[in-house]
């Protein structure tokens, strides 16, 4: 057994819940080990235990979002080194005149100096790296890997326990803390110790602010495994939902603290992570707003498809229209359009070549057809029921006289009219279908997945 050491440098105490001179040291073990001496500290132990238990959890779950283990693996792999340059180099820019003189003191973590919002940073480019090489959707692995990021937070923040930083101001609820950490603190930032600043008493407890963004962390995480169940249906919806939740905390938490790194605008004062979490938190309302316009507007037309199918009328999207235009144009039994509207029916009276030398109607192109058949088949909906044939009313017709549906289709005209793809000026049958005689080249069936079309 190896020889070890734990060194107890600090007394915790909180006075309000009656517990005093609890002994914390920021040394986890210390030992000899071949002759060399080794200090492990609490904070990178934690550290280190925070990504292997989410490494762990994240591995186990895979299979079950339909995502690789091994991807997973070398996911955290590759994070890990980012997240922690990135961390270091993000503490190291907004205090650089305590690296400047000394600039290999940048090398030396042991003593804390690692900045979340930094690991966050060099996390993201190794999820985006992991994302091209292994083709996996960025909002799949986004959504997935986001539920362990607070988990990962809250245990790391027992590391700022044991290092006795990241606390408050002082404060006179039955949880506040004192110890020789904290006196130290803040007795070195009062511009005259004598006489200290409000709030920042050394005599007094201050918050313990790990603490509360410990507990925060964990109910995050909680919320996040359940909004996790949806992410395949409502995609960035956990991503967006963590940098909602957790901006709002570490806004609130980073006002209260005594140590937050700060930098200097128009004579102001500036908390960094405050002002980075309100963006994280601007950014999310925004974007999730936005999801919920474009959802509704889904159901909308999810609704709207399922009552043609009901009424019998046939649904045409137009392939060159935003959602926001006309999402749906139905056309009626007999009913013509008018000039203003995207399509127009061509009367049996009227050629091919009539219609596309009239300025006032406007053609529906074969290309145009085939994205509303596919766009209507990926949202899952019938265009046509099938339990009955098209009958001979049902037949396209052009200037040579009639043609099949599978010919009109198949054939290389650029032109067809309104009747040649199937718009009945008769009424359509409400259970009619659509058979898949029409050409093979144009598809049907689709997974649904990287479609936008609704």
């Amino acid at each position: 057994m190896l020889p070890f050491t734990c060194l107890c440098q600090y007394q915790v105490s909180f006075p309000g819940l009656g517990i005093h001179d609890l002994s914390v040291s920021r040394i986890a073990f210390d030992f000899n080990l071949f002759g060399r001496h080794i200090t492990i500290y609490w904070y990178g132990l934690l550290f280190a235990i925070a990504l292997l238990l989410c490494m762990v959890l994240a591995v186990q779950q895979a299979k079950a979002h339909r995502l690789k283990g091994d991807d997973i693996l070398d996911f955290f792999l590759l994070m890990i080194p980012f997240m922690v340059i990135g961390a270091r180099l993000y503490y190291v820019a907004f205090e650089w005149d305590a690296y400047k003189d000394n600039p290999a003191r940048i090398f030396d973590i042991s003593e804390g100096g690692l900045a979340f919002y930094g690991g966050v940073i060099g996390g993201m480019i190794a999820l985006f790296i992991i994302a091209h090489v292994k083709h996996i959707k960025v909002h799949h692995l986004l959504d997935y890997i986001a539920v362990y990021v607070p988990l990962g937070q809250g245990i790391g923040r027992w590391g700022n326990f044991f290092n006795q930083e990241a606390f408050g101001v002082n404060t006179d609820l039955p949880w506040g803390m004192i110890s020789e950490g904290t006196q130290s603190w803040l007795t070195r930032i009062n511009p005259d110790p004598a006489n200290p600043l409000p709030g920042l008493d050394p005599n007094l407890p201050v918050h313990p602010t790990f603490l509360y963004e410990f507990l925060a962390n964990m109910v995050i995480f909680a919320i996040l495994l359940a909004v996790r169940r949806k992410s395949d249906k409502y995609p960035y919806r956990t991503f967006l939902t963590y940098f909602l939740l957790y901006g709002v905390t570490r806004f609130f938490v980073e006002g209260i603290r005594t140590d937050a790194l700060v930098f200097t605008m128009l004579g102001q004062k500036i908390r960094v992570s405050q002002l980075v979490s309100l963006a994280m938190v601007v950014v999310a309302v925004v974007f999730l707003v936005v999801l919920a316009i474009r959802d509704k507007k889904r159901k909308e037309v999810l609704v709207s498809l399922q009552d043609a199918e009901d009424t019998g009328v046939l649904m045409l999207f137009g392939s060159e229209k935003s959602p926001e235009d006309d999402d749906v144009v139905i056309i009626e039994d007999n009913e013509m359009l008018d000039s203003d509207d995207d399509v127009v029916i061509v009367d049996d009276s009227k050629t091919l070549d009539d219609a596309a030398k009239d300025d006032n109607d406007k053609i529906i192109n074969t290309s145009d057809v085939a994205d509303a058949i596919s766009d209507t088949a990926s949202t899952g909906a019938t265009v046509f029921d099938g339990t009955s044939e098209i009958d001979d009313s049902d037949t396209a017709h052009d200037s040579k006289g009639e043609t099949a549906i599978n010919d009109v289709f198949a054939s290389p005209s650029d032109i067809v009219t309104s009747e040649e793809v199937g718009i009945a000026s008769g009424e359509l049958s409400s259970d009619a279908s659509y058979k898949g005689d029409i050409d093979s080249d144009v598809s049907y069936e689709g997974d649904g997945e990287g479609q936008d079309v609704l």
